[in-house]
């Protein structure tokens, strides 16, 4: 199991060397090294987005400048943007800027890169994390930003509820779930966050090593040790 990877974004290439070596050992890896490679790069939320999924709006860049930064508020015909890596994790590397804060003239992101509208309900009601279990609902967690803040990570004073989804946002979690191109994941942790028309947008499908939160899912245990005997 993927359990300390926690710096691949930064060593990209060395990490799937590493998945490379473990597979010509015969090391079974969970989750699967070509759902790891899958999940490495944000690109995979455009293949979601085709499969029908709800998806945050985006732009996709190979860099991004000032001029880029005013172009997708107006193409998402928003104030605010927030710019995240293609591979990334953790908040880490990303920026917000609005239109009376916008990037210094000579500002660049540096790398493959990822534009999106910034979504209000962010700072209204926080984000959504749904934990799977082989397949199968485990528990949910409401995730909020601390004071001064839109990032919900606790590296940034963001903190972790208990959340009840309602029936319809658990389904939307689920559809998520069902359009992802595998059938073999030990465990996938889905973060969504509400778009203005209501429904739920998937953030992240996050299946490489993903924290799972069991403060908020006591079962959590039971029901991962009973999926992996199953593997043995």
């Amino acid at each position: 199991m993927l359990g300390t990877a926690w710096d691949y974004q930064d060593h990209p290439r060395e990490f799937l060397a590493k998945l490379d070596a473990l597979e010509e050992r015969g090391v079974t890896v969970c989750n699967p090294s070509k759902v790891v490679r899958w999940n490495s790069e944000k690109r995979y939320l455009r293949a979601l987005e085709q499969s029908g999924a709800a998806t945050v709006p985006t732009l996709w860049l190979d860099d991004a400048g000032q001029g880029d930064i005013v172009a997708a508020m107006s193409r998402f015909g928003t104030d605010r943007v927030v710019v995240k890596r293609q591979v990334g994790a953790g908040g880490l590397g990303q920026f917000s800027f609005s239109r009376d804060n916008l990037p210094a003239q000579d500002w660049t992101m540096g790398r493959p890169c990822m534009v999106q509208p910034f979504l209000p309900s962010i700072l209204e009601e926080g984000e959504y994390t749904f934990v799977f279990i082989d397949g199968e609902f485990s528990h949910g967690v409401s995730k909020r930003a601390g004071p001064g803040d839109y990032r919900i990570q606790s590296l940034y004073g963001g903190y972790e509820t208990d959340f009840t989804p309602s029936q319809a946002d658990l389904a939307g979690a689920e559809a998520i779930v069902a359009a992802l191109p595998f059938d073999d994941l030990l465990y996938c942790r889905i973060d969504m966050a509400r778009l203005p028309s209501g429904e739920l947008a998937v953030m992240e499908a996050e299946a490489i090593e993903p924290y799972l939160y069991p403060e908020q899912g006591p079962g959590l245990g039971a029901r991962l040790a009973k999926a992996i005997l199953a593997r043995l």
